[in-house]
């Protein structure tokens, strides 16, 4: 496995979002050769196509980050059978750049209820010709767990879990070629 930059993004803005938890436990579980970044998405105002010529600095930030990953990481909640507001905004302002398109995508599903986000994000990521790592996908039952990052890590399935999707989501990184 090569030396990668991941960025990782929580669809969740809540303090105790189990989704940032996963993304902060798979940052302290990954091996030394992975450095996942985590990405702020709270900052970026209402997607408005009329303002994408506009200095947004959160924008700005965010599409820095996920040019110089070489993949991205997906943990976002379902609210009424869809992708978070927040995520769905994020994807939006994403849509019409060029960091995206090709980019490695691995999703974490910490909700056994929340199959409608996960399809729905699929098909944006789809849409979005991003690179879809399915042999990545991890789902965690953190619903009602109270756990934390460090109760995640401690937990060996859950820890588990997320180390094999990020050793799968590597190989597939390292089957495609990288750019130079």
């Amino acid at each position: 496995m090569e030396g990668y930059r991941l960025l990782a993004l929580s669809g969740s803005l809540r303090q105790r979002s189990y989704n940032t938890a996963a993304i902060k436990a798979l940052r302290a579980l990954a091996p030394d050769n992975v450095d996942i970044v985590i990405g702020e998405i709270g900052h970026l105002p209402l997607f408005n196509p009329d303002l994408e010529d506009d200095w947004i600095p959160a924008l700005d930030d965010l599409k820095a980050q996920l040019a110089e990953a070489s993949g991205l990481i997906i943990a976002s909640p379902e609210y009424a059978h869809g992708i978070s507001a927040p995520m769905k905004n994020a994807l939006d302002w994403l849509v019409s750049g060029t960091e995206f398109p090709f980019k490695p995508v691995m999703l974490i599903n910490t909700s056994p209820r929340a199959g409608h986000a996960q399809a729905a994000l699929k098909e944006v990521i789809t849409t979005m010709s991003g690179n879809l790592v399915e042999e990545a996908h991890v789902a965690l039952p953190l619903l009602g767990s109270e756990l934390d990052r460090r109760g995640i890590q401690a937990d060996a399935a859950l820890s588990g879990a997320l180390l094999a999707g990020l050793k799968a989501f590597c190989a597939a990184m390292d089957a495609q070629p990288r750019d130079a």
